[in-house]
């Protein structure tokens, strides 16, 4: 098998276990606190945000993009985290005159995001100082 297959394959195993675990994850926590605000959706994105902060800090930049980054974040934190389920999410709740649930989502989750995939990057053990990406 060649390496070019290797990774598309690498990418499809991953992304079909993180869309399964999106979607675990998402119904358990619509059942339990409701479906008035997309928890489940803001959970994911949040908890897939810091591992891969965490993956990243493990890993290094030089090291991308290897088997084990083109399979757990390409493809399974790609098919775990969702843009568009927030953004439908999003638009649902202004449309249904909501604007402050969609205006906290929004919030939290760019907010969250950026916080948890700080937190997973010094979890790792790596440093902040000096990093551009």
């Amino acid at each position: 098998m060649g390496h070019g297959l290797t990774s598309v394959l690498l990418v499809a195993l991953g992304g079909a276990l993180g869309g399964m675990g999106r979607f675990a994850v998402s119904n358990l926590l619509a059942r339990h606190l409701g479906k008035a605000f997309p928890w489940g959706t803001l959970a994911v994105n949040a908890s897939g945000a810091f591992l891969a902060g965490w993956l990243l800090g493990t890993q290094g930049l030089s090291s991308l993009p290897s088997p084990i980054w083109l399979f757990s974040v390409v493809g399974l934190l790609g098919g775990y985290t969702t843009v568009s389920s927030f953004s439908l999410q999003t638009i649902e709740l202004w449309q249904n005159s909501q604007q402050l649930r969609a205006s906290v989502n929004i919030g939290a989750t760019l907010l969250l995001g950026l916080a948890m995939v700080t937190l997973g990057w010094l979890t790792s053990g790596a440093s902040l100082s000096g990093v551009t990406l």
